[in-house]
């Protein structure tokens, strides 16, 4: 088995990605109503109050398809030494953040928009090291 430093940060990145991921879109799926009444109400003054019920359904498949790609990126890289589906899955969960981000920012939640940072930070790490 591989155990350079290179390939267990590779899967512990996807692990954490996968973590965050499933849990936060598996979440918004099995309280849809909660979290849709809750961004209601968190973009009440934002230019994107009339987009929440299209902006719900969208970062929940992303945030979903992000961390099930992450997992099956570890899958990949254990069975066949392959970082492509890792790859994708840390690209989306970047791309996922980046969304988060933008949100926050333009709900002027700017504590909520700065603890997505860390999540960011170790998504473009997890893309470099997928890379290598």
């Amino acid at each position: 088995m591989n155990m350079t430093p290179i390939y267990s940060s590779q899967l512990l990145c996807l692990a954490f990605l996968t973590i965050l991921f499933l849990q936060s879109g598996l979440d918004k799926v099995f309280n849809y109503k909660a979290n849709q009444e809750w961004l209601r109400e968190h973009f009440s003054k934002s230019p994107l109050r009339k987009l929440v019920g299209l902006m719900v359904p969208t970062i929940t498949l992303l945030e979903t398809v992000s961390g099930f790609t992450c997992g099956l990126g570890i899958y990949f890289l254990v069975v066949d030494g392959t970082s492509a589906t890792g790859l994708l899955g840390a690209q989306l969960s970047a791309i996922s953040v980046v969304a988060l981000f933008l949100g926050q920012r333009l709900a002027q939640d700017y504590e909520g928009a700065s603890t997505l940072t860390t999540y960011f930070i170790i998504s473009i790490m997890t893309i470099f090291l997928m890379g290598l």
